[in-house]
């Protein structure tokens, strides 16, 4: 079993000390959030919690750009692998985003995944220029670009929304960048099925897991997928706290146990209050598997 420390929101100040502690204690991975900008009104509702909640806590909260912010915890460890939970990919332009991706993977020596969503917000994608309404077919078209541009060929790629004549990018990883569909709509879930390498959970509990994954699997199943051994399986159960609850969520088919083992909310939080959560939850988790 693998575990992914989710920094939550805010704390970016603390990204370079925490991701050797977690590497250091046996965490698989991180997964770093994403937010563009925080707008004043939003014709939203946020699929996971309270709307209003969210965004009390969104505003002011920094968010480093995910790119940066891997980058730069790349740097201070060696075998950490690093992800966004998840990228608002379509409403970014992919070409650019592939080369970011590619250059990161190449410089961390292919410790990279992208986790790639869509944004439940808007004026994510209003703001930029891009019709709500065409976020799906968008997202499809965004990875099918990523995928062809890191394998180093020529590709060229024509669709109702791009016109990418025959380029290849330099340099490129070493191998496949992995894509790791978020999301918990049936669209998502076949999304990840069928052209992902594995799924993403946000905040949920074992019994809609256990649904989503079922589901997950048979869309496996219908999309001729399920053979793939590699396919991964990110889940974050916001209930689970012991050894059982953990190995249930193994016994499921989860491949990585995503955890915030800290409040992100807590004002009193600080950093050594990180890094002691950091290796108790390695210490009385981890390295009991």
């Amino acid at each position: 079993m693998r575990f992914t420390l989710m920094t939550g929101l805010g704390g970016t100040e603390d990204y370079t000390t925490i991701a050797p502690a977690a590497e250091a204690a046996g965490w698989t991975s991180m997964a770093i959030p994403d937010s563009l900008f925080y707008p004043e009104v939003t014709e939203s509702d946020y699929p996971y919690l309270s709307t209003d909640a969210v965004r009390q806590a969104l505003e002011g909260v920094p968010v480093l750009d995910p790119i940066v912010a891997m980058t730069i915890m790349a740097g201070v460890t060696k075998t950490l692998r690093f992800y966004p939970a998840v990228l608002k990919v379509p409403v970014r332009q992919p070409l650019v985003l592939a080369k970011a991706l590619s250059s990161l993977a190449v410089v961390s020596n292919n410790r990279i995944a992208l986790g790639a969503g869509l944004s439940p917000w808007k004026e994510d994608f209003t703001f930029n220029g891009i019709a709500f309404e065409e976020r799906g077919r968008r997202m499809d078209d965004c990875i099918s670009i990523i995928r062809g541009a890191i394998t180093g060929e020529y590709f060229e790629y024509t669709s109702e929304y791009y016109d990418i004549g025959r380029m290849k990018l330099s340099p490129v990883p070493a191998g496949p960048l992995p894509i790791l569909v978020g999301g918990h709509a049936v669209p998502a879930l076949r999304r990840a099925a069928q052209t992902g390498d594995g799924w993403i959970s946000a905040n949920s509990d074992y019994e809609s897991l256990q649904q989503m994954i079922n589901k997950l699997n048979e869309l496996r199943q219908e999309f001729g997928t399920a053979g793939r051994t590699d396919f991964e399986i990110h889940a974050f159960d916001m209930h689970a706290r012991t050894l059982d609850d953990f190995r249930r969520l193994e016994e499921l088919g989860v491949t990585d146990i995503c955890v915030t083992p800290w409040n992100p909310y807590d004002p009193a939080l600080n950093l050594e209050q990180k890094l002691a959560r950091i290796e108790q939850f390695a210490e009385t988790i981890i390295h009991h598997w």
